[in-house]
């Protein structure tokens, strides 16, 4: 696998993964509106992932985006470790979604500045969208943290419970170093102190505590997973590979 498809599938598998989990909300939201923004969400990150895995396809020159969507096994996605966390209640759907938006709006401004003008370009536009995932996640947290006494117990708890996935945001290992030195991917360390900033200041409005920055989840960049990814990929990938030969 050539360094590039590799660093590229990085970012692409975080938005499958997570474009499926929110899919999961269809027709179970709490109202009909979130039904229709949390499936418009997983369309948005669906369409991310599509562009960035049509460019792997044309980097590798043998595979399709749905090859590499549909038959790769569990060790070789590479995914953030939070977007594999389960749905849970609707706190901690917003909480996994707020840090996550808080963190890809600052990588994708930071991507849409690389060399490579493909993935320059798909940067660009998936930061319109972005932002309005973050607006969407940010507002929500306001809503239950400044709430009830129960959704803002219950907020807090999603956050407390999730927080230790965070850590992998801010990983470079030497692929990414790489890929910072060819001028096309981007430094995750320098996004953290910005990314603090917004999450901090989030919390703070919302009346919610920040976790501690204790022991943190690590090994989506070596292929490393919690338990959920393979049951998420036996459901995503039944059909294609049950019928290999489908044309749909």
């Amino acid at each position: 696998m050539q360094d590039l498809e590799k660093y590229i599938l990085r970012i692409a598998d975080s938005s499958l993964i997570l474009s499926h989990r929110l899919s999961e909300w269809c027709s179970k939201g709490p109202s009909l509106e979130e039904d229709i923004a949390l499936s418009n969400i997983s369309l948005d990150l669906l369409g991310q992932a599509n562009s960035l895995l049509e460019y792997c396809g044309k980097i590798n020159g043998t595979k399709t985006a749905d090859d590499l969507a549909f038959k790769r096994g569990e060790r070789e996605f590479f995914n953030f470790q939070i977007c594999e966390q389960e749905n849970g209640h609707f706190g901690d759907t917003i909480a996994r979604q707020f840090l996550f938006d808080s963190f890809t709006l600052l990588f994708f401004k930071k991507l849409s500045e690389s060399k490579d003008e493909i993935l320059s370009a798909i940067a660009l536009k998936s930061i319109k969208e972005i932002n309005y995932h973050l607006r969407h996640s940010s507002n929500w947290v306001l809503r239950l943290g400044d709430g009830t006494a129960t959704s803002k117990e219950k907020i807090q708890n999603s956050f407390n419970k999730i927080w230790k996935y965070t850590g992998e945001f801010f990983e470079m290992d030497q692929l990414d170093l790489k890929m910072l030195d060819l001028k096309i991917g981007v430094n995750n360390n320098q996004l953290k102190k910005e990314w603090d900033i917004i999450v901090n200041d989030t919390l703070k409005k919302a009346k919610l505590n920040r976790p501690e920055d204790g022991f943190m989840m690590t090994g989506s960049k070596n292929g490393i997973h919690t338990e959920l990814l393979g049951k998420i990929l036996s459901e995503m990938q039944y059909i294609p590979r049950a019928y290999p030969d489908a044309k749909w």
